[in-house]
């Protein structure tokens, strides 16, 4: 079943014309459990890999926590695959059509989250086989994700931290009169869309912290955010998609459990519901990549 995110309640540009020069297009990939297979795009399933290619591992050290590796190195853990035909809006580097990303499943010390890695290949290679990697012991839950199938659908960001400072002070006034009219905010129902999604804003929820090119020391460029939830408590009525709409009440109203199969089907909680949000440069050959952490 497709995810639908309702139309926004008020008319954004509009409103707040000043921000329509930095829409951006986003994709929603709206994970839902399922059982995807390797030729699918899809979050923590099974996924392509080359036969004779090593499956990858960390060999970083790793803070005392918890959860801590019983062994070094540590079996990299599936995330995301995404293959081109599913998500037309993100830019592929040529020859390749498939975007993978794997992770440690355990705290590093950049943020007490997993650390991700990113790789590429083209999906007609004959030496492309189901994955089959080992499972790293004592991993908690919540670093690694459920199968599931993704409806993507593309929708429109407006920033919200990463408004230019001149510009938000600039218009904080107007926002707050806004919600206190309607009781829409802009930071959390107007702005940036929230969950797993290509492209767009980085869902921030602290002061925004992009990367730069260690090559060309551009801004590198918001690749792909993964949350710890399709939606919060401020922003559901905005961000939860139509088919998951209750017939009555509200979603606040389900059981835990049935809300949680809505708000967070992949099971991943990341700090303390934060995200990872990754980067890349795409005007570099060699694509250089890296990524950010927070949470609330």
């Amino acid at each position: 079943m497709a995810r639908t995110t309702p139309p926004r309640p008020l008319d954004v540009e509009a409103l707040f014309p000043e921000v329509a020069a930095f829409r951006k297009a986003a994709v929603r990939l709206h994970p839902r459990l399922g059982a995807p297979c390797a030729r699918d795009s899809s979050l923590g399933g099974p996924l392509l890999w080359p036969r004779a290619q090593p499956w990858p591992h960390c060999e970083d050290d790793h803070p005392h926590t918890r959860y801590a590796p019983t062994e070094i190195p540590v079996p990299l853990v599936p995330v995301l695959q995404l293959f081109a035909t599913d998500v037309p809006d993100l830019v592929f580097p040529a020859g390749t059509d498939v975007l993978q990303v794997l992770w440690c499943p355990f705290d590093h010390e950049e943020g007490y989250v997993p650390r991700p890695e990113v790789f590429r290949w083209n999906s007609s290679r004959g030496d492309l086989g189901p994955a089959d990697p080992p499972r790293p012991a004592g991993a908690s839950d919540n670093y690694l994700p459920n199968p599931c199938v993704l409806h993507p659908e593309r929708v429109t960001d407006y920033p919200s931290w990463d408004l230019p400072d001149g510009l938000r002070d600039a218009l904080q006034d107007r926002f707050d009169q806004v919600e206190e009219e309607t009781g829409w905010s802009y930071e959390y129902h107007l702005s940036v869309s929230d969950g797993i999604k290509a492209g767009g804003y980085p869902t921030w929820t602290q002061e925004p912290d992009w990367p730069d090119c260690p090559t060309c020391d551009r801004r590198m460029d918001h690749l792909l955010t993964l949350n710890s939830a399709e939606f919060d408590g401020a922003s559901w009525r905005t961000w939860l998609p139509v088919e998951d709409t209750p017939a009555e009440g509200t979603i606040r109203d389900l059981p835990y459990e049935e809300r949680t199969r809505i708000q967070r089907p992949p099971g991943l909680m990341l700090g303390d519901m934060g995200g990872i949000y990754l980067f890349e440069c795409p005007g570099c050959p060699d694509r250089p990549f890296d990524h950010r952490s927070d949470c609330s």
